[in-house]
C-alpha cells in the first residue's frame, strides 16, 4: 500500500510537497492532497519575511513581557513586604500567612481555563486589558486593608484576575509564530518574571524609605505603589496590545497573508481561523499529552512558586536583614534570566525541548540538594543559583514543547490552560511548604521542592519517550487515514477507514485530527 504520511523534520512540521511528489506519476487525484493557498489573490512578493518577523516582535514581545514583569511583581510581592512588617501590622501569624498564599492560587487556577477560551472569543486587546486592569485595582486595595480577612478576600480577587495573562499570552504567541520561532519568545516573555524579582528586591527596598508616609506602613506602600503601576499600564494597553493574525491592524492584508501562510506550512491548519466547537475542547480533555503535560508542567511550576515567595526569607535567615536580602536576590534573578532566553534560543535551533527539561531538572535538583545537605551560608547561596537556573528556564520551555505538539486554536488554548492551571494549584502547596519552625535550613521545604522536581524530571523522560514512539508509528504508516480518490481502492483501506478515519481531502483530515494527522509529526 502507498504510504501518504510525509517524513519528520528537524522541528516536527511536514510538507505537502514529499507527499505530492510520492504520487505524481500514478492516477491519484493530486488536487486532493494539497491544502488550498490561503488568501491565493493577495500578491506577498514584496514583503521580507525577515523584516516582517521583526516587526511582529517589536509590536508584541516588549509590551507583553513587561506586563508579566507587573504581573508576577504583584503576586510575589507579598514575600519582599512580609521583611516590613506586614505579619506584626495585621496580626498574623505564620500558618495564616501561608494561608493568604495560598488563596491565591485557588482561583488563579480555577479561571485560567475558562479565560483562554474567552480571549480566543473576544479580543486579546479587550480581554487582556480589562484583567489588568481589575488587578491593579486589587493590588492597589491590598495595600489599604486593616486585617486578615481584607488580606485574604483581595488575595483571592488578585489571583482571578491576573489568571489569564500567563496562559492568554502563551497561546497568544503560539498564534503568532512557527514552532522552531515560539520557543525563545516565550522565555523573553518569562524571563520577565526573573527581572520582576531582581527589580522587585530593588522596589521594595526603595519604597521601604516610604514607611510612615500618610499614615501607612511600608509593606502597604508596596501594594500601592505597584498597583497603581499596573492600572495604568492596563489602561494603555487597549492601544498597544495586538489581536490575532488575521486582523491585527498593525499589519498589511499581504504582511498578514504571510504570516497565515507560513503557520500552515508549520502544520498549523488552523492559523487561518477556527470556529468554537465542542470536539476541539473534548480533543484536549482526551488527549493523553495534556495529562501528562499537567504533571511534567507542576514538577516546575510548583518549584517556581516556592522558590520566588521564600527566596527572600531564605536568604534572610542565612544572616541578613531585610533590605541586604531584597537586593541579595538581584544576582540570581539575574542569573535566572539568562539562562531561561539561553534555553529558549538553544531549543529553537535544534528543537530537543525534553532533552532540554531533563537537563534543566538536574541542575534544579542539584542545587536542592546542596540546600538540604548545607550548613554554611555561603555554600547555600550558591545552591540558590543552581536552583534558579534549573526552575526557571523549564516553564517556557515546558509552555512550548506543548504548544509544539499539539495543534487546533481551541485544542491548543484549552490544553496550555489545563496545564498551566494545574501546575499553579501547586503553588497552594509549594506556598506553604517553608514554615517558621524550619528556619534557618528550611529542611523539609527545600525537600518537598526536591520531590517536584524529581516528578518533573521523570515525567519528561515518559513524555520523550512516548513521543519518539508516536512519531515511529506515523513513519510506518500506522496512523495513515483514507482519503477518498486516493487510498480508498486497495486490501487496506477498509481496516485503516475504521482505525485512523475516511476524509474527503488531506485538508479536512488536517483540520478534523489536528495533531492526530498522520503527517503531523512531534517535537522531541
Amino acid at each position: 500500500m502507498e504510504k501518504l504520511s510525509s517524513p519528520p523534520s528537524t522541528h516536527g512540521s511536514s510538507t505537502e510537497k514529499d507527499r505530492v511528489s510520492r504520487v505524481e506519476d500514478t492516477n491519484i487525484d493530486v488536487e486532493k492532497l494539497t491544502v488550498p493557498v490561503y488568501n491565493a489573490h493577495v500578491d506577498t512578493s514584496g514583503v521580507n519575511e525577515r523584516k516582517l518577523l521583526r516587526k511582529v516582535d517589536i509590536a508584541l514581545i516588549p509590551w507583553l513581557s513587561f506586563l508579566y514583569l507587573l504581573s508576577f511583581l504583584d503576586r510575589t510581592s507579598i514575600g519582599n513586604a512580609k521583611l516590613y512588617g506586614l505579619e506584626h501590622d495585621l496580626g498574623i501569624n505564620d500558618t495564616q500567612y501561608g494561608l493568604a498564599l495560598t488563596i491565591f492560587f485557588f482561583s488563579y487556577s480555577i479561571f485560567e481555563v475558562p479565560s483562554n477560551v474567552f480571549l480566543k472569543r473576544l479580543r486579546p486587546s479587550v480581554w487582556l486589558s480589562l484583567l489588568m486592569l481589575l488587578w491593579g485595582v486589587m493590588m492597589t486595595v491590598q495595600g489599604l486593608v486593616h486585617n486578615y480577612g481584607g488580606l485574604l478576600g483581595m488575595r483571592w480577587m488578585l489571583g482571578l484576575f491576573e489568571a489569564g495573562l500567563f496562559p492568554g499570552v502563551n497561546y497568544y504567541l503560539s498564534c503568532w509564530y512557527k514552532r522552531s520561532e515560539f520557543g525563545i519568545r516565550a522565555a523573553v516573555f518569562f524571563s520577565a518574571a526573573t527581572v520582576s524579582g531582581a527589580f522587585g528586591g530593588l522596589l521594595a527596598a526603595a519604597i521601604s524609605k516610604m514607611g510612615g508616609v500618610g499614615g501607612k506602613p511600608a509593606w502597604a506602600w508596596i501594594f500601592i505603589l505597584e498597583g497603581l503601576l499596573t492600572v495604568v499600564a492596563g489602561v494603555a494597553s487597549f492601544w498597544i496590545i495586538q489581536d490575532f493574525p488575521d486582523t491585527a491592524k498593525f499589519l498589511s492584508e499581504p504582511e498578514r497573508t504571510v504570516i497565515i501562510r507560513r503557520l500552515q506550512d508549520d502544520d498549523q491548519f488552523s492559523a487561518a481561523g477556527e470556529k468554537l466547537k465542542w470536539k476541539y475542547i473534548w480533543q484536549s480533555l482526551l488527549d493523553w499529552k495534556t495529562w501528562l503535560g499537567m504533571l511534567l508542567y507542576m514538577g516546575s511550576d510548583g518549584p517556581l512558586y516556592a522558590f520566588s515567595l521564600f527566596l527572600p526569607s531564605i536568604i534572610k535567615e542565612l544572616g541578613y536583614t531585610a533590605t541586604p536580602a531584597n537586593l541579595l536576590t538581584v544576582p540570581v534573578y539575574t542569573l535566572a534570566c539568562i539562562m531561561t532566553c539561553l534555553v529558549g534560543f538553544v531549543a529553537d535551533r535544534r528543537g530537543q525541548r525534553g532533552y532540554l527539561n531533563i537537563f534543566n531538572c538536574c541542575i534544579g535538583a542539584a542545587g536542592y540538594i546542596i540546600l538540604i545537605a548545607s550548613r554554611n551560608a555561603a555554600l547555600s547561596y550558591f545552591g540558590v543559583f543552581l536552583a534558579a537556573c534549573g526552575i526557571y528556564p523549564n516553564i517556557p520551555n515546558t509552555i512550548a514543547w506543548m504548544s509544539n505538539n499539539v495543534e487546533g486554536s481551541y485544542k491548543r488554548s484549552v490544553t496550555l490552560a489545563m496545564v498551566i492551571s494545574f501546575g499553579n494549584i501547586n503553588g497552594a502547596v509549594s506556598s506553604n511548604v517553608y514554615r517558621g519552625k524550619d528556619q534557618p535550613w528550611y529542611t523539609l521545604g527545600h525537600g518537598i521542592v526536591l520531590m517536584y522536581i524529581g516528578i518533573g524530571l521523570l515525567c519528561s523522560v515518559l513524555m520523550l519517550f512516548l513521543l519518539k514512539q508516536e512519531n515511529a508509528r506515523r513513519d510506518r504508516g500506522e496512523r495513515d487515514e483514507v482519503i477518498e480518490g486516493v487510498n480508498d481502492n486497495s486490501e487496506e483501506s477498509a481496516s485503516l477507514a475504521e482505525k485512523n478515519g475516511k476524509f474527503a481531502t488531506v485538508e479536512d483530515a488536517k483540520r478534523q485530527k489536528g495533531d492526530h494527522w498522520s503527517g503531523y509529526r512531534y517535537t522531541l
